[in-house]
């Protein structure tokens, strides 16, 4: 729910926008926000990250610069208009970062490049997601506002001065629940292991995915897998983000450079 405020500004599709562009850039990679988050949540990423790769942020409607659009609240949907916008921007080798419901398009979104027979990830990063297979949590999306509200203030991740303006709370609550509706009602289609290695970040106290749920994401693909476990809550993509950004850097130079050879 955190962001009212615009990052790197969108290409005319409006989907997808660069904070730093890097048109020489050996790699891309696209970050898939949290439900309520916006593009804002990377703008700063490409300082922690080097030169071969480029971050393209993923605006989705009903926030930040898309705000006036309606938000999306069905996976399927979501994924498949995705999957028509990202075309223009697959000219080169690209990986897929999603923290939570953004893990979980990322998933999907692969898959429906594979089925689309088009160019798929050659990585993908999952955080703070428990793994698509697992039976689901109990649904949160259709609690009444005060205890949605309760639960995001549990979560963290919302600066405090948010809650503090129930106007605003007024205003993004429509945009967290259909993001939270998009990824409580998915249901998981069995299908063939992903042909890009998964690497998986989850919280040492995450709530809402454990380390072992996580670890469950191993099961989603035949090119190996990576758990890194780091300290904190859900939110820890923010208080960890260095120590994250190293590990992304460090597997997209690993490619870049594996692919050269």
């Amino acid at each position: 729910m955190p962001g009212m405020v615009g990052m790197g500004k969108p290409r005319g599709d409006g989907w997808v926008g660069y904070p730093v562009p890097r048109p020489a850039a050996a790699v891309r990679l696209f970050c898939l926000p949290y439900a309520g988050g916006g593009a804002s949540a990377f703008q700063d990423w490409p300082a922690g990250l080097p030169g071969v790769v480029e971050v393209a942020a993923v605006h989705l409607p009903g926030r930040e610069g898309r705000f006036a659009e309606p938000p999306i609240d069905r996976m399927g949907v979501l994924v498949e208009v995705l999957a028509d916008a990202l075309p223009p921007h697959l000219d080169r080798p690209f990986a897929f970062f999603g923290h939570s419901m953004g893990a979980r398009v990322g998933f999907e979104l692969a898959r429906e490049l594979r089925r689309r027979g088009a160019r798929g990830p050659v990585r993908l990063f999952v955080s703070g997601c428990r793994a698509p297979q697992l039976p689901p949590d109990p649904p949160t999306f259709d609690l009444p506002d005060d205890q949605l509200v309760a639960r995001l203030r549990e979560l963290g991740g919302t600066p405090p001065e948010v809650f503090a303006q129930p106007e605003l709370v007024e205003l993004l609550l429509p945009t967290v629940r259909a993001d939270l509706t998009a990824v409580e009602t998915v249901r998981f289609s069995p299908g063939p292991p992903l042909d890009c290695p998964i690497r998986a970040f989850g919280g040492s106290h995450d709530p809402e995915a454990t380390p072992e749920e996580t670890a469950a994401w191993e099961a989603q693909t035949r090119a190996g897998f990576t758990l890194q476990v780091l300290p904190g809550d859900h939110f820890f993509l923010h208080d960890q983000r260095d120590a994250l950004l190293t590990t992304v850097a460090a597997d997209l130079e690993a490619d870049t450079a594996a692919r050269a050879g």
